[in-house]
């Protein structure tokens, strides 16, 4: 493998994403892209993808695939069968999370939401393979280039490697095994970036901050705590959960839909998307959205001319409400107990999340970080104050909160053992195999060969674990003519488990070894051992007796 010369940090967010990069050699110069196609000046773009009729090619990416969409929807020239084969695609990131599929975002017949992250990474790739051309000359893409992805903290366990299979697939990586792609949660890349903040709030070693990654998807939390020489450990799990500002948007739309019925509101969405963004964007955002604070007596009633935004609402809506709406001249008026019914559902969410990681933390917090694009709302920062101002005394918001992630991504690649402990979201262990017991253990649980298989676990939900710590035991095999022993390995979110089928519990790979020595029978002790890195995890097999190593795998701990 040539030598890493470069670190690039890519935050691929629900609703933005942006990039970091900088030479090792000279890291204080790191650079935060601020231009895109189509934008200057803005430190990220859409998530969001415009493909041809087919859906086979991106035909534009970022703020593009909106502008002019919007610029289509602004002239009313709204052709439904265009309007239709055209329409952006969004939110497309949240098919990883686990969401009922009518909470998933809207995807055609003819698009794989893998096929858009890669398509999105590609186009991704093409600008960071421009930008540091233009710098390094001479550094070799992507061989050279140590790739750092942020992911949510909640993300299923699997995504990892569909996300490493993207970026394979996007030509950010030579092959699909490389060392040259890492991942860092989210909330703890935000919590990377406020290092450089907490000296000006006078944290000392020992003492502990939380951050609260607030994005336009999802928000994810962690608390951390200081340690000397900027290192950073990890007391709590890490949380997060779908309700970021987006749903601050559904909830306006929600809105309108109990005015001109739900129903028609869903038909025009179809048919007339790019009106339904012109509304949303152009109206309830910059209008009313970015400016709300929560003080009525700065509120002043505003008034929507619905037909202005949505032209073509009003062939949707009928009957009474259509009557109701024809009497109003189609204008809706919007105070101050409206918008505020709009943010509190999803205000009052990060509430919960927040309140839960604090009670969850033995220890004080001495501060408390908001970032990421949602930070920037008065509302949520006033409320969050409000509620918090007896457990936390320092609460804020960071210069750029916007920049947050991408920046401690960038500060994690850079600095890659910053991070000292980790506490685990799952239980992991493996599956054994012993005797089936007559009366004890259940008939159905027999194998044809007179044995039953369970889970043993070897680290716990909720551990705290040094980087690169081993959990180990000793098993034995279970016939003494056996040559081969398979280490199956699995993870649940129950802090303990005792069957490989019990719900919740998920397979992530085996490790096959050879274990010679036959005429010692049964007594040929093997040491198991799950080592825990920063996001990857090594299983190993040695033979206790000589210590000598059999095999060893690795594996994504999110994998």
């Amino acid at each position: 493998m040539e030598d890493i010369r470069v670190v690039v940090a890519i935050d691929f967010g629900t609703t933005n994403s942006g990039f970091a990069f900088a030479h090792k050699e000279r890291p204080e110069e790191s650079e935060t892209n601020n231009t895109w196609p189509g934008s200057k000046g803005i430190f990220k773009t859409p998530t969001a993808l415009q493909y041809d009729s087919k859906y086979n090619k991106v035909t534009a990416w970022g703020v593009k695939a909106l502008v002019e969409f919007q610029e289509d929807a602004e002239s009313s020239d709204d052709d439904d069968d265009n309007n239709k084969l055209s329409r952006p695609i969004e939110l497309f990131k949240l098919h990883l999370f686990n969401l009922k599929d009518e909470d998933k975002p809207w995807l055609p017949s003819e698009l794989d939401y893998k096929k858009a992250i890669k398509d999105y990474l590609t186009e991704m790739r093409k600008l960071v393979q421009e930008k540091l051309s233009s710098r390094w000359s001479s550094v070799k893409f992507p061989s050279q280039v140590k790739i750092i992805l942020t992911i949510p903290a909640e993300w299923p366990p699997h995504t990892t490697g569909i996300m490493r299979e993207c970026a394979y697939k996007a030509g950010l990586l030579n092959k699909l095994s490389s060392n040259n792609l890492e991942f860092t949660t989210e909330p703890e890349a935000a919590a990377l970036h406020c290092l450089s903040v907490v000296k000006e709030h006078n944290l000392k070693p020992g003492e502990s901050f939380c951050v609260v990654d607030c994005g336009g998807g999802t928000v994810d939390i962690t608390i951390r705590k200081l340690l000397v020489k900027n290192g950073l450990g990890e007391i709590t799990e890490r949380i997060g959960y779908p309700c970021g500002s987006t749903f601050v948007d559904k909830e306006f739309l929600k809105f309108i839909g109990e005015k001109v019925g739900m129903h028609a509101l869903s038909d025009f969405k179809k048919n007339h998307y790019k009106q339904i963004q012109y509304l949303v964007q152009r109206f309830f955002c910059h209008r009313i959205k970015f400016d709300f604070n929560g003080k009525q007596s700065e509120w002043k009633t505003i008034k929507l001319n619905l037909l202005n935004y949505c032209s073509n609402l009003q062939e949707y809506v009928t009957g009474d409400r259509k009557t109701e709406m024809e009497n109003a001249g189609w204008i809706i008026k919007i105070d101050f107990t409206s918008v505020k019914e709009m943010f509190d559902p999803v205000v009052n969410k990060i509430l919960e999340l927040i309140s839960e990681q604090l009670n969850a933390s033995k220890e004080k917090c001495s501060a408390m970080f908001l970032v990421g694009g949602f930070a920037e709302s008065a509302y949520l920062l006033n409320k969050v104050k409000e509620t918090f101002r007896f457990q936390v005394k320092d609460i804020c918001v960071p210069t750029l909160p916007i920049t947050a992630v991408v920046k401690g991504g960038l500060y994690y690649g850079l600095n890659i053992n910053t991070v000292k402990t980790r506490v685990l979201k799952w239980t992991f262990g493996i599956e054994v195999a012993r005797e089936w017991i007559s009366g004890k253990d259940k008939k159905k649980r027999r194998s044809p060969d007179g044995l039953i298989y369970t889970f043993e676990w070897l680290a716990k939900r909720g551990s705290q674990v040094d980087v690169n710590k081993p959990f180990t035991k000793i098993f034995f095999p279970v016939r003494a003519d056996q040559k081969t022993v398979a280490f199956k390995i699995y993870y649940t979110a129950s802090v303990d488990g005792k069957f490989c089928d019990d719900p919740g519990m998920k397979y992530i790979k085996t490790l096959h070894i050879d274990i010679p020595d036959v005429n010692l029978g049964l007594d040929r002790p093997i040491k198991f051992e799950l080592t825990f890195g920063q996001l990857e995890c090594k299983a190993s097999a040695y033979n206790s007796r000589t210590g000598k190593l059999y095999k060893k795998i690795y594996f994504d701990m999110q994998e």
